[in-house]
């Protein structure tokens, strides 16, 4: 069976395989009661993915086939738009609200070139938080150690859960402050948060739109570059050409700011990882980047997540307050404090941080780190309230300062096979997309070694 999106599609061009039995056997392992599948998926839509893997199938055959990846499954984050579904954001305060018109630009790009919607993935509600907690719909678990139930990441949670359980071969995430990173990282798989306005978040249901990305979660770099290709409205996307690993230049970052509280396990993975690095010829080049302990302080007030969610939130909580999760809600309602004055200089605040950290990166072909300064926490671990905002606070640390800076990123899985998941996030500057790519698919390649 296929691994990556890549080979199945050459898999499919070969007719070592059909769209039909890539489909069926996704929804097979969906549909296991041993496995995450309830949890990880909210909706499921069998009968419609069948219908059009049989669709391509039959187009593959005549010659028609609109792309190379035509009847490849994937599943999207449920607050992405379907035209006749109720986008409900994994919240229950959205039950019976009318269904979309249309499917979302980047659904509908997916859609045209051929690939399978398998159905909807569980999220945090309202995708507030980098956990992966919800109490509406269960929370999937990371498929390391499942015995011990732990988180699997958030807020694409069920996103991250189906690519690393073979739950279709890649997922549509968004990504406002590590929601695509973390989940990917807590699971042992590729996300990837592109520069924000190089992809349409329209159709999406928002949580911050100053910082909002949308972008994949796949098997592979390759896999992640395709997807965030026709997302992007590209018509023929390339898998990218790794950069030679000899030369690279890889800043990291000075002092504690992005290690403190980091646990003994992602310490030891990630050290091992520089050693691997520089031994292959990168240069790995310490640098200060003291504006990155600014950003706390510009946030404190509650940042545009706060501020942002409020204004889409506020009518709905006066309605539906009881409905939304308590934490959740607590973290929306920091944003009914925040004065039009605080909003103004949180603006201002980030161009000016933007501005000076962009002389400070750009000798580097990226900036690296660890994505998650923690292995998966225990789902017991964060029932009490402020451990659950400690441990979510550190899981969004790193992420979030690509999303404040504007920044295209990436994690990539850099454990040994066997050991508990720890991402290595690349970042790289705003715009700089497929220079990006090349450089993730270059230490990929070196960490596969």
């Amino acid at each position: 069976m296929p691994r990556t999106v890549t080979e199945a599609a050459a898999a499919l061009a070969a007719g070592h395989t059909t769209a039909a039995a890539l489909t069926e056997a996704a929804l097979a392992r969906i549909a296991d009661p041993q496995g995450e599948g309830a949890r990880a998926f909210i909706t499921v839509h069998a009968g419609t993915a069948c219908a059009a893997a049989a669709a391509m199938d039959a187009l593959r055959a005549a010659g028609r086939a609109p792309s190379a990846y035509a009847g490849i499954p994937i599943s999207i984050k449920d607050l992405y738009d379907e035209a006749g579904v109720t986008t409900r954001s994994g919240s229950v305060a959205l039950k019976g609200a009318p269904a979309a018109k249309a499917n979302a630009p980047t659904v509908q790009r997916l859609i045209r070139a051929g690939f399978v919607i398998l159905g909807r993935t569980n999220q945090v509600e309202f995708a507030f938080s980098g956990l992966g907690v919800n109490p509406h719909y269960g929370t999937p678990l990371s498929p390391w150690d499942r015995a011990g139930a732990r988180l699997p990441g958030g807020s694409s949670s069920g996103a991250g859960v189906a690519v690393a359980d073979g739950m279709g071969f890649a997922a549509l995430g968004t990504d406002t402050g590590g929601s695509c990173r973390i989940p990917a990282a807590l699971c042992g798989v590729v996300g990837w948060k592109p520069t924000a306005r190089r992809v349409s978040i329209e159709g999406i249901l928002p949580l911050a739109p100053s910082l909002d990305s949308a972008g994949p979660l796949a098997r592979s770099v390759a896999d992640c570059a395709i997807l965030d290709g026709f997302m992007a409205g590209e018509e023929n996307p390339s898998v990218p050409k790794p950069r030679p690993l000899k030369g690279l230049r890889l800043g990291l970052p000075r002092g504690t700011f992005l290690t403190d509280g980091m646990d003994g396990t992602v310490a030891a993975v990630f050290g091992r990882t520089l050693t691997r690095l520089s031994a292959a010829g990168a240069h790995v080049i310490e640098f200060d980047l003291p504006e990155l302990a600014e950003i706390p302080a510009v946030n404190a007030a509650g940042g545009f997540a706060a501020s942002e969610a409020w204004a889409w939130h506020h009518r709905l909580i006066a309605e539906k307050a009881d409905a939304y999760d308590p934490r959740i809600l607590k973290r929306i309602r920091r944003g009914e404090r925040m004065s039009a004055a605080d909003y103004v200089e949180l603006v201002n605040a980030r161009a000016r941080i933007i501005a000076a950290v962009a002389p400070r990166t750009a000798p580097f072909d990226a900036v690296i780190c660890p994505t998650c300064p923690l292995v998966p926490p225990r789902l017991a671990e964060v029932e009490d309230e402020t451990e659950y905002n400690r441990i979510n606070m550190l899981l969004l640390r790193n992420t979030s300062i690509g999303n404040f800076l504007d920044r295209c990123s990436i994690s990539i899985p850099c454990h040994a096979e066997g050991e508990a998941p720890v991402g290595l996030m690349l970042t790289g500057e705003h715009m700089g997309d497929a220079a990006l790519f090349q450089v993730a698919a270059s230490v990929e390649a070196a960490l596969a070694a």
